[in-house]
């Protein structure tokens, strides 16, 4: 028969085998809160960016701003947060995620508050850029978060529900915004959005931590990939990087900027029709973006992981160039709809594996890589909003828009050929 030393010894090893997977189930669930903390932070950040068009009319209107004045305004945000990627991607590797996602959410819900009390043109775009330059952190600051909690197998799904965060944040902004606007003035409304978010930093300070209990940062970030600062651009798969999701974001803008004036004129559709056929490609960009990270990961666990971010990536662009193809056919309403919601679900599923890459090639960089390649992929977001009426100015038709938004993409496909951070020959 087992002695009492033997019988105390086995219920001491249950008792602590049963506390170690208790610890595991609160680790895991911590790590699934945090992806779906960052997802709410990414559709406030949406929000908050598209309120400024929806109150255009009364904003206008009141400060007797043109539409020339409106384009500054709308353009100050976008010259913001694209020069403050890479600055702030440092300070997320510096500071951590959890300081500095509460700094930058803090500051743009106080810039969100502040549109509110504007007073003329040069204060609403002050407001604006700075708008921008404190939102240009959320990303960087995102994905440095997911470098820290989760292993290189579980980033594709976490970038996938993260973005899918702004594309359902775009598509509800609209309807949201024009309810709010019938309950209370325009500067209320902003006032309101500001609080939203101060709510959000404050749960993310007091209960964020950088890395999960127990870890290190060795544990987490593999630094015998990272690159340094001083080496982004000197290198080729960051390169790379850059160009590609140049590209992506090229046709993507397109379904924030010109699809819903190009619908009501090329179509002659009364505001609530286009209106209808422009939320559909936001709708199914949040659905590509899930798909694209299922399919990182799922490929990551199989033979073909060297393959992991290059397959979803490549079949986006080729479904994007297919959609813009068409589009240059498109005779009705619904086929343009169709088109533009095949192009912008095809360009979405190459922002997943574009994160994850930044994560597999620099290590405890991510958030300043990641930032350097948001910074380009914004560049091309303010490329092709001026391209598409200069084209179709010059042309007398959209189709050469279509075109050069399809050959980028073509031309993304080549990148990602050549983009290799997984090892492997093949």
């Amino acid at each position: 028969m087992p002695t009492s030393a033997t019988s105390s010894t086995k219920l001491a090893a249950a008792s602590s085998a049963r506390a170690a997977d208790h610890g595991k189930e609160r680790r895991e669930l911590k790590k699934y809160t945090v992806v779906l903390a960052l997802f709410a932070l990414s559709m406030i950040t949406y929000v908050d960016r598209v309120c400024i068009s929806a109150a255009k009319d009364p904003i206008s209107a009141e400060m007797h701003l043109s539409d020339t004045a409106m384009g500054l305004i709308f353009s100050a945000f976008a010259l913001g947060y694209a020069l403050a990627q890479i600055p702030c991607g440092w300070l997320a590797d510096r500071l951590g995620p959890r300081f500095m996602l509460t700094f930058v959410v803090t500051l743009w819900s106080v810039m969100t508050a502040l549109t509110g009390a504007a007073w003329n043109l040069a204060s609403l775009a002050t407001i604006r850029f700075l708008f921008g330059i404190s939102e240009a952190g959320a990303y960087p600051g995102s994905a440095r978060a997911i470098c820290n909690w989760l292993a290189s197998g579980e980033r594709g799904r976490a970038n996938g529900i993260l973005f899918s965060g702004s594309r359902l944040g775009g598509a509800v902004s609209f309807p949201l915004l024009a309810w709010m606007l019938t309950r209370w003035r325009w500067r209320t409304s902003f006032w309101i959005l500001g609080g939203l978010g101060l709510v959000w930093a404050l749960f993310w300070l007091l209960w964020f931590r950088d890395y999960p209990e127990g870890a290190s940062t060795e544990d987490q970030v593999p630094s015998q990939s990272g690159i340094g600062l001083a080496d982004i651009l000197r290198s080729i798969p960051m390169s790379l990087a850059m160009l590609q999701y140049f590209a992506s974001n090229f046709t993507f803008f397109i379904g924030l900027s010109w699809m819903l004036p190009y619908l009501k004129r090329q179509f002659h559709l009364a505001d609530g029709e286009a209106v209808g056929f422009a939320m559909a490609p936001l709708l199914a960009g949040t659905l590509s973006q899930w798909i694209a990270g299922w399919l990182v990961d799922v490929l990551y666990r199989s033979r073909y992981r060297p393959w992991s971010r290059r397959i979803p990536a490549i079949l986006g662009f080729s479904i994007s160039t297919a959609g813009l193809l068409a589009l240059t056919q498109a005779g009705t309403p619904m086929a343009a709809a169709v088109c533009f919601t095949l192009a912008v679900f095809g360009s979405d599923m190459t922002v997943s594996p574009s994160w994850v890459f930044c994560a597999d090639i620099a290590g405890k960089n991510a958030g300043s890589v990641s930032g350097a390649m948001n910074m380009v992929g914004n560049l091309g977001s303010f490329v092709s909003a001026n391209a598409f009426p200069v084209l179709a100015a010059a042309t007398g038709s959209a189709s050469a828009y279509f075109f050069c938004a399809a050959a980028f993409n073509v031309l993304g496909i080549l990148c990602w050929f050549a983009m290799r951070s997984l090892g492997g020959t093949r």
